[in-house]
Protein backbone atom coordinates (compact mmCIF):
# COMPACT_ATOMS: atom_id res chain seq x y z
CA UNK A 1 0.00 0.00 0.00
CA UNK A 2 1.28 3.58 -0.71
CA UNK A 3 0.29 6.77 0.89
CA UNK A 4 -2.49 7.45 -0.96
CA UNK A 5 -3.85 4.41 0.29
CA UNK A 6 -3.57 6.02 3.63
CA UNK A 7 -4.39 9.63 3.20
CA UNK A 8 -7.39 9.03 1.45
CA UNK A 9 -9.16 7.34 4.24
CA UNK A 10 -7.85 10.01 6.46
CA UNK A 11 -9.20 12.40 4.35
CA UNK A 12 -12.21 10.70 4.61
CA UNK A 13 -11.74 11.12 8.52
CA UNK A 14 -11.30 15.06 8.71
CA UNK A 15 -14.23 15.54 6.52
CA UNK A 16 -16.48 13.46 8.70
CA UNK A 17 -15.52 15.19 11.50
CA UNK A 18 -15.52 18.91 10.27
CA UNK A 19 -19.43 18.05 9.62
CA UNK A 20 -19.78 16.89 13.65
CA UNK A 21 -18.41 19.62 14.76
CA UNK A 22 -21.43 21.90 14.80
CA UNK A 23 -23.27 19.35 16.58
CA UNK A 24 -20.33 19.03 18.83
CA UNK A 25 -20.15 22.41 20.05
CA UNK A 26 -23.87 22.66 20.94
CA UNK A 27 -23.64 19.46 22.87
CA UNK A 28 -20.18 19.21 24.60
CA UNK A 29 -21.38 18.25 27.56
CA UNK A 30 -23.38 14.76 25.40
CA UNK A 31 -20.56 11.87 25.80
CA UNK A 32 -21.43 10.28 22.43
CA UNK A 33 -21.43 13.38 20.19
CA UNK A 34 -17.42 13.56 22.34
CA UNK A 35 -16.77 9.80 21.80
CA UNK A 36 -17.60 10.08 17.90
CA UNK A 37 -15.60 13.41 17.52
CA UNK A 38 -12.59 11.31 19.31
CA UNK A 39 -12.99 8.71 17.77
CA UNK A 40 -12.79 10.29 14.18
CA UNK A 41 -9.78 12.12 15.54
CA UNK A 42 -7.94 9.02 16.30
CA UNK A 43 -9.09 7.07 13.17
CA UNK A 44 -7.17 10.07 11.44
CA UNK A 45 -4.26 10.33 13.20
CA UNK A 46 -4.28 6.30 12.65
CA UNK A 47 -4.15 6.40 9.01
CA UNK A 48 -2.04 9.52 8.27
CA UNK A 49 1.11 8.24 10.69
CA UNK A 50 1.00 4.65 9.18
CA UNK A 51 1.68 6.02 6.22
CA UNK A 52 5.00 5.16 5.17
CA UNK A 53 6.51 8.37 3.57
CA UNK A 54 4.65 9.88 7.05
CA UNK A 55 6.80 7.64 9.23
CA UNK A 56 9.76 7.98 7.04
CA UNK A 57 9.20 12.43 7.81
CA UNK A 58 8.54 11.91 11.08
CA UNK A 59 11.33 9.51 11.74
CA UNK A 60 13.80 12.12 9.73
CA UNK A 61 12.05 14.85 11.88
CA UNK A 62 12.97 13.58 15.39
CA UNK A 63 15.99 12.19 14.56
CA UNK A 64 14.96 8.56 15.92
CA UNK A 65 14.61 5.70 13.61
CA UNK A 66 11.77 4.04 13.93
CA UNK A 67 9.90 6.35 16.41
CA UNK A 68 6.74 5.97 14.12
CA UNK A 69 6.24 2.50 15.14
CA UNK A 70 5.44 3.29 18.76
CA UNK A 71 3.49 6.58 18.07
CA UNK A 72 1.31 4.37 15.61
CA UNK A 73 0.65 1.28 17.83
CA UNK A 74 -0.11 3.72 20.85
CA UNK A 75 -2.85 5.93 18.72
CA UNK A 76 -4.22 2.24 16.94
CA UNK A 77 -4.29 1.37 21.11
CA UNK A 78 -6.43 4.79 21.86
CA UNK A 79 -8.68 4.24 18.71
CA UNK A 80 -9.27 0.48 20.28
CA UNK A 81 -10.40 2.49 23.32
CA UNK A 82 -12.22 5.23 21.45
CA UNK A 83 -14.02 2.47 19.50
CA UNK A 84 -15.00 0.56 23.02
CA UNK A 85 -16.12 3.76 24.51
CA UNK A 86 -18.38 4.78 21.54
CA UNK A 87 -20.43 1.22 21.37
CA UNK A 88 -20.93 1.94 25.52
CA UNK A 89 -21.75 5.30 24.94
CA UNK A 90 -24.10 4.75 22.04
CA UNK A 91 -25.63 1.61 23.73
CA UNK A 92 -26.59 3.63 26.31
CA UNK A 93 -28.07 2.90 30.30
CA UNK A 94 -27.67 4.06 33.53
CA UNK A 95 -25.84 7.24 32.85
CA UNK A 96 -22.97 6.28 35.67
CA UNK A 97 -22.56 2.82 34.92
CA UNK A 98 -21.71 3.97 31.14
CA UNK A 99 -19.04 6.34 33.02
CA UNK A 100 -17.67 3.94 34.68
CA UNK A 101 -17.31 1.23 32.18
CA UNK A 102 -15.89 4.01 29.94
CA UNK A 103 -13.29 5.27 32.12
CA UNK A 104 -12.11 1.60 32.90
CA UNK A 105 -11.79 1.31 29.24
CA UNK A 106 -10.16 4.61 28.71
CA UNK A 107 -7.46 4.01 31.91
CA UNK A 108 -6.56 0.60 30.99
CA UNK A 109 -6.01 1.33 27.29
CA UNK A 110 -3.71 4.29 27.77
CA UNK A 111 -1.74 2.71 30.44
CA UNK A 112 -0.90 -0.25 27.30
CA UNK A 113 0.27 2.78 25.95
CA UNK A 114 2.68 4.00 28.58
CA UNK A 115 4.09 0.52 28.44
CA UNK A 116 4.08 0.14 24.70
CA UNK A 117 6.41 3.56 24.97
CA UNK A 118 8.67 2.59 27.94
CA UNK A 119 9.06 -0.81 26.08
CA UNK A 120 10.43 0.80 22.97
CA UNK A 121 12.44 3.19 25.16
CA UNK A 122 14.76 0.07 26.61
CA UNK A 123 14.78 -1.44 23.20
CA UNK A 124 17.17 -0.90 20.48
CA UNK A 125 15.79 -0.50 17.07
CA UNK A 126 18.42 1.19 14.99
CA UNK A 127 17.65 0.39 11.30
CA UNK A 128 14.53 2.09 10.06
CA UNK A 129 11.75 0.09 8.59
CA UNK A 130 8.87 1.60 6.96
CA UNK A 131 6.52 -1.72 6.27
CA UNK A 132 8.31 -4.49 8.02
CA UNK A 133 8.97 -3.39 11.39
CA UNK A 134 7.11 -6.06 13.01
CA UNK A 135 9.19 -8.97 11.76
CA UNK A 136 12.10 -7.08 11.07
CA UNK A 137 12.49 -7.22 15.23
CA UNK A 138 10.09 -9.76 15.99
CA UNK A 139 13.12 -11.48 18.31
CA UNK A 140 14.34 -8.26 19.64
CA UNK A 141 14.43 -8.21 23.53
CA UNK A 142 11.93 -5.30 25.04
CA UNK A 143 10.39 -4.52 21.18
CA UNK A 144 9.25 -8.18 20.90
CA UNK A 145 7.06 -7.45 23.76
CA UNK A 146 6.18 -4.39 22.28
CA UNK A 147 4.73 -5.70 19.21
CA UNK A 148 3.14 -8.79 20.92
CA UNK A 149 1.57 -6.47 23.61
CA UNK A 150 0.04 -3.68 20.96
CA UNK A 151 -1.35 -6.53 18.85
CA UNK A 152 -2.88 -8.44 22.01
CA UNK A 153 -4.47 -5.33 23.29
CA UNK A 154 -6.16 -4.54 19.47
CA UNK A 155 -6.83 -8.09 19.50
CA UNK A 156 -8.99 -8.22 22.61
CA UNK A 157 -10.72 -4.97 21.63
CA UNK A 158 -11.72 -6.26 18.67
CA UNK A 159 -13.36 -9.52 19.82
CA UNK A 160 -15.06 -7.16 22.88
CA UNK A 161 -16.46 -5.25 19.80
CA UNK A 162 -17.79 -8.19 18.17
CA UNK A 163 -19.03 -9.54 21.17
CA UNK A 164 -20.85 -6.59 22.18
CA UNK A 165 -22.46 -5.58 19.07
CA UNK A 166 -23.46 -9.30 17.95
CA UNK A 167 -25.50 -9.41 21.53
CA UNK A 168 -26.87 -5.96 20.75
CA UNK A 169 -27.92 -6.74 17.54
CA UNK A 170 -29.92 -9.94 18.54
CA UNK A 171 -31.98 -6.80 20.87
CA UNK A 172 -32.64 -4.26 18.31
CA UNK A 173 -34.13 -4.37 14.91
CA UNK A 174 -34.04 -2.16 11.47
CA UNK A 175 -31.08 0.31 11.01
CA UNK A 176 -29.14 0.11 13.74
CA UNK A 177 -29.67 -4.03 13.78
CA UNK A 178 -27.90 -3.63 10.26
CA UNK A 179 -25.26 -1.13 11.60
CA UNK A 180 -23.90 -3.48 14.22
CA UNK A 181 -23.75 -6.52 12.25
CA UNK A 182 -21.81 -4.40 9.54
CA UNK A 183 -19.72 -3.42 12.51
CA UNK A 184 -19.44 -6.86 13.39
CA UNK A 185 -18.01 -7.51 10.22
CA UNK A 186 -15.21 -4.82 9.73
CA UNK A 187 -14.41 -6.38 13.16
CA UNK A 188 -13.71 -9.58 11.29
CA UNK A 189 -11.49 -7.96 8.93
CA UNK A 190 -9.46 -6.55 12.34
CA UNK A 191 -9.56 -9.53 13.66
CA UNK A 192 -7.74 -11.31 10.14
CA UNK A 193 -5.54 -8.32 10.46
CA UNK A 194 -4.04 -9.60 14.05
CA UNK A 195 -4.22 -13.24 12.82
CA UNK A 196 -2.12 -12.43 9.89
CA UNK A 197 0.43 -10.14 12.38
CA UNK A 198 0.57 -12.89 14.62
CA UNK A 199 0.79 -16.05 12.35
CA UNK A 200 4.00 -13.65 10.89
CA UNK A 201 5.52 -12.72 14.14
CA UNK A 202 5.06 -15.96 15.22
CA UNK A 203 6.77 -17.50 12.53
CA UNK A 204 9.88 -15.33 13.31
CA UNK A 205 9.69 -16.49 16.61
CA UNK A 206 10.46 -20.07 15.59
CA UNK A 207 12.55 -19.47 12.67
CA UNK A 208 10.48 -19.67 9.84
CA UNK A 209 9.50 -16.66 7.32
CA UNK A 210 6.11 -15.33 6.57
CA UNK A 211 6.88 -12.18 6.31
CA UNK A 212 4.47 -11.49 3.67
CA UNK A 213 1.42 -12.09 5.65
CA UNK A 214 2.65 -8.89 7.57
CA UNK A 215 3.67 -6.42 5.04
CA UNK A 216 1.39 -7.13 2.36
CA UNK A 217 -1.78 -9.07 3.58
CA UNK A 218 -1.92 -7.40 6.77
CA UNK A 219 -2.30 -3.70 5.69
CA UNK A 220 -5.30 -3.75 3.46
CA UNK A 221 -7.02 -6.24 6.12
CA UNK A 222 -6.92 -2.92 8.23
CA UNK A 223 -7.94 -0.72 6.11
CA UNK A 224 -10.62 -2.34 5.22
CA UNK A 225 -11.44 -3.18 8.62
CA UNK A 226 -11.50 0.48 9.61
CA UNK A 227 -13.56 1.46 7.07
CA UNK A 228 -16.17 -1.17 7.14
CA UNK A 229 -16.79 -0.33 10.65
CA UNK A 230 -16.69 2.84 9.87
CA UNK A 231 -20.02 2.37 7.52
CA UNK A 232 -21.50 0.97 10.48
CA UNK A 233 -21.09 3.32 12.93
CA UNK A 234 -22.38 6.00 10.28
CA UNK A 235 -25.58 3.80 8.09
CA UNK A 236 -27.80 3.83 11.36
CA UNK A 237 -27.46 7.61 12.11
CA UNK A 238 -27.49 8.15 8.53
CA UNK A 239 -30.33 6.29 7.65
CA UNK A 240 -32.15 6.94 10.60
CA UNK A 241 -32.20 10.74 9.95
CA UNK A 242 -33.24 10.77 6.32
CA UNK A 243 -36.01 8.39 7.82
CA UNK A 244 -37.24 10.93 10.01
CA UNK A 245 -37.06 13.59 7.41
CA UNK A 246 -38.87 10.74 4.87
CA UNK A 247 -41.70 10.48 7.83
CA UNK A 248 -42.06 14.39 8.42
CA UNK A 249 -42.58 15.25 4.73
CA UNK A 250 -44.85 12.58 4.69
CA UNK A 251 -47.09 14.08 7.24
CA UNK A 252 -46.53 17.42 5.36
CA UNK A 253 -47.83 15.99 2.68
CA UNK A 254 -51.12 13.80 3.88
CA UNK A 255 -52.12 16.98 6.07
CA UNK A 256 -52.68 18.63 2.18
CA UNK A 257 -56.18 17.08 2.38
CA UNK A 258 -57.08 18.61 5.33
CA UNK A 259 -55.23 21.70 5.21
CA UNK A 260 -56.96 22.98 1.54
CA UNK A 261 -60.15 21.96 2.67
CA UNK A 262 -60.41 24.43 6.20
CA UNK A 263 -58.11 27.02 4.43
CA UNK A 264 -60.50 28.77 2.91
CA UNK A 265 -62.97 28.88 6.24
CA UNK A 266 -61.29 32.24 7.33
CA UNK A 267 -62.54 35.26 6.87
CA UNK A 268 -61.76 36.31 2.84
CA UNK A 269 -59.71 32.86 2.94
CA UNK A 270 -56.91 32.54 4.80
CA UNK A 271 -53.57 33.04 2.72
CA UNK A 272 -50.98 30.52 3.34
CA UNK A 273 -47.81 31.73 5.09
CA UNK A 274 -44.87 31.87 2.52
CA UNK A 275 -42.06 29.52 3.18
CA UNK A 276 -38.22 29.98 1.77
CA UNK A 277 -37.24 26.62 0.04
CA UNK A 278 -34.77 26.17 2.56
CA UNK A 279 -37.81 25.95 5.64
CA UNK A 280 -37.21 22.38 7.34
CA UNK A 281 -39.87 20.14 6.81
CA UNK A 282 -40.40 20.08 10.85
CA UNK A 283 -41.07 23.90 10.21
CA UNK A 284 -43.33 22.99 7.34
CA UNK A 285 -45.25 20.38 9.07
CA UNK A 286 -46.25 22.77 12.62
CA UNK A 287 -47.05 26.17 10.19
CA UNK A 288 -49.55 23.33 8.55
CA UNK A 289 -51.00 22.23 11.88
CA UNK A 290 -51.32 25.65 13.01
CA UNK A 291 -52.98 26.63 9.87
CA UNK A 292 -55.58 24.01 10.65
CA UNK A 293 -56.39 24.60 13.93
CA UNK A 294 -57.18 28.31 13.33
CA UNK A 295 -59.34 27.00 10.66
CA UNK A 296 -61.00 24.36 13.27
CA UNK A 297 -61.67 27.77 15.53
CA UNK A 298 -62.97 29.82 12.52
CA UNK A 299 -65.01 27.24 11.49
CA UNK A 300 -66.91 26.61 15.42
CA UNK A 301 -70.14 27.98 14.69
CA UNK A 302 -70.83 25.37 12.00
CA UNK A 303 -69.76 22.33 12.97
CA UNK A 304 -72.73 20.47 13.77
CA UNK A 305 -72.29 17.16 15.86
CA UNK A 306 -75.22 15.39 14.38
CA UNK A 307 -72.92 15.05 11.52
CA UNK A 308 -70.37 13.95 13.31
CA UNK A 309 -72.87 11.12 15.73
CA UNK A 310 -74.00 9.98 11.81
CA UNK A 311 -70.85 9.52 10.26
CA UNK A 312 -69.47 7.71 13.73
CA UNK A 313 -72.57 5.26 13.47
CA UNK A 314 -71.69 4.55 9.99
CA UNK A 315 -68.17 4.04 10.37
CA UNK A 316 -68.57 1.36 13.28
CA UNK A 317 -71.61 -0.40 11.39
CA UNK A 318 -69.06 -0.35 7.96
CA UNK A 319 -66.38 -2.48 10.43
CA UNK A 320 -63.98 0.74 11.64
CA UNK A 321 -62.06 0.39 14.94
CA UNK A 322 -62.63 3.56 17.28
CA UNK A 323 -60.23 5.44 16.46
CA UNK A 324 -60.55 5.24 12.78
CA UNK A 325 -63.78 5.76 13.41
CA UNK A 326 -63.58 8.88 15.32
CA UNK A 327 -61.23 9.99 12.36
CA UNK A 328 -63.99 9.73 10.18
CA UNK A 329 -66.70 11.80 12.63
CA UNK A 330 -64.68 14.57 13.08
CA UNK A 331 -63.45 14.39 8.98
CA UNK A 332 -67.22 14.52 7.79
CA UNK A 333 -68.12 17.31 10.59
CA UNK A 334 -65.31 20.02 9.34
CA UNK A 335 -66.06 18.97 5.69
CA UNK A 336 -69.79 19.66 6.48
CA UNK A 337 -68.55 22.96 8.55
CA UNK A 338 -66.80 24.13 5.37
CA UNK A 339 -69.78 23.75 3.44
CA UNK A 340 -71.88 25.51 5.67
CA UNK A 341 -69.33 28.08 6.01
CA UNK A 342 -69.29 28.53 2.35
CA UNK A 343 -73.15 29.42 2.57
CA UNK A 344 -72.65 31.63 5.22
CA UNK A 345 -71.06 34.26 3.11
CA UNK A 346 -72.02 37.35 5.46
CA UNK A 347 -71.47 35.07 8.78
CA UNK A 348 -74.67 35.07 10.12
CA UNK A 349 -74.88 32.37 11.78
CA UNK A 350 -74.04 32.96 15.54
CA UNK A 351 -73.39 29.68 17.07
CA UNK A 352 -73.08 30.53 20.68
CA UNK A 353 -74.18 26.92 21.87
CA UNK A 354 -71.51 25.82 19.89
CA UNK A 355 -67.70 26.23 21.85
CA UNK A 356 -67.82 22.31 23.00
CA UNK A 357 -68.24 21.22 19.91
CA UNK A 358 -65.36 23.55 18.82
CA UNK A 359 -63.12 22.56 21.82
CA UNK A 360 -64.47 18.92 21.01
CA UNK A 361 -63.32 18.82 17.60
CA UNK A 362 -60.23 20.37 18.14
CA UNK A 363 -59.28 17.93 21.24
CA UNK A 364 -60.17 15.35 18.66
CA UNK A 365 -57.69 16.57 16.38
CA UNK A 366 -55.28 17.54 18.77
CA UNK A 367 -52.06 15.87 17.58
CA UNK A 368 -50.60 15.35 14.06
CA UNK A 369 -51.30 11.77 14.35
CA UNK A 370 -55.32 12.35 14.64
CA UNK A 371 -54.68 15.15 12.31
CA UNK A 372 -53.38 12.84 9.20
CA UNK A 373 -56.13 10.38 9.77
CA UNK A 374 -58.71 13.20 9.56
CA UNK A 375 -57.20 14.45 6.08
CA UNK A 376 -57.05 10.37 4.74
CA UNK A 377 -60.62 9.95 5.88
CA UNK A 378 -61.77 13.18 4.69
CA UNK A 379 -59.97 12.24 1.15
CA UNK A 380 -61.13 8.56 0.86
CA UNK A 381 -64.10 7.91 3.02
CA UNK A 382 -67.10 6.69 1.62
CA UNK A 383 -68.93 7.71 4.89
CA UNK A 384 -67.54 11.28 4.69
CA UNK A 385 -68.96 11.57 1.69
CA UNK A 386 -72.63 10.15 2.11
CA UNK A 387 -72.39 12.60 4.87
CA UNK A 388 -72.20 15.30 2.74
CA UNK A 389 -74.88 14.07 -0.12
CA UNK A 390 -77.26 13.75 2.95
CA UNK A 391 -75.94 17.63 3.80
CA UNK A 392 -76.77 18.90 0.25
CA UNK A 393 -80.14 16.57 0.29
CA UNK A 394 -81.33 18.84 3.28
CA UNK A 395 -80.42 22.12 2.34
CA UNK A 396 -81.91 20.93 -0.94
Amino acid sequence: MNGQDYYIPAAAMAVSLACKLPALRNSWRDPLQRSVCVLLVLAGAVFTFAAPPTIHAVNHWTGVPNISAPLVYCLMTLFSASCLVLIVNWRGGPPEETRRVSRRWIVGYSAVAAVLVVLFVLGDAPDERLRDFDTYYANTPYIQILIALYLLAHSVAALTMSAMCWRWSLQVHGWLRIGLMIIVSGYGFSLAYDAAKFTAVIARWTGHDLDRLSTFVAPPLASAGALVSAVGFVLPLVCQRLSDSWQTWTTYRRLGTLWHEVRSAGPGGTPAVRMSWWTPAEIRVIQRESDIHDGFLHLGPYFDRDHRDCAYGRALAAGSDEETARAIADAAMVAAAVRARSADPEGEVIGAGEESDVAGAAGAAAGPRDLVRISHALRHSPVVAAVLRQQAGLSG
